[in-house]
């Protein structure tokens, strides 16, 4: 016990060398711990996805940084990643749930006219619109432009006209 004290420390007085024990004891954790919430949640980046890397990110800091007690900021973050993945379960027998956890996509372009509406409910603004339309197309203006998409993940979508 005594050795297990001298390596990882304790509290927050750390020495440099504590903490980084304390970061290579906890790196398989996370690994762990991004294997049981599954592939989404570290790879799809929906706002429901975004949640659950920075939550697990924040509390395994605090084992690091001896911020928090070691094993009850694991057993928190397994238990974070555990609930992710129930609630991604349930997203695949209810889509109505999916809907509500991850969103829905909203059009912000038909038919090549932009639709303010849309826009204001997204909270993106012409100029936003306008950079995503030039990464995808190259050109500054809407001209061009059949359908643009703003994703559930808050990226924009450009479909270009077919050509003649």
């Amino acid at each position: 016990m005594d050795a297990i004290l001298w390596l990882f420390g304790e509290g927050k007085d750390l020495t440099s060398w504590q903490m980084a024990a304390r970061a290579v004891a906890v790196f398989p954790i996370a690994l762990a711990v991004v294997r049981m919430a599954g592939r989404r949640s570290f790879g799809q980046q929906t706002p429901f996805d975004a949640c659950m890397t920075v939550l697990v990110g924040a509390i395994l800091s605090r084992a690091v940084t001896g911020a928090s007690a070691f094993w009850p900021t694991v057993a928190a973050s397994v238990t974070l990643a555990l609930l992710h993945r129930l609630v991604a379960m349930a997203c695949l027998h209810s889509p109505g749930f999916e809907q509500w956890v991850t969103g829905q996509e909203r059009e912000l372009v038909r038919g090549g006219r932009p639709d303010a509406d849309a826009m204001r409910k997204s909270l993106i603004t012409r100029r936003d619109l306008q950079d995503a339309v030039r990464q995808k197309s190259g050109r500054e203006d809407l001209h061009g432009v059949d359908r643009a998409v703003l994703e559930r993940d808050g990226k924009i979508t450009v479909v270009l006209r077919e050509p003649g």
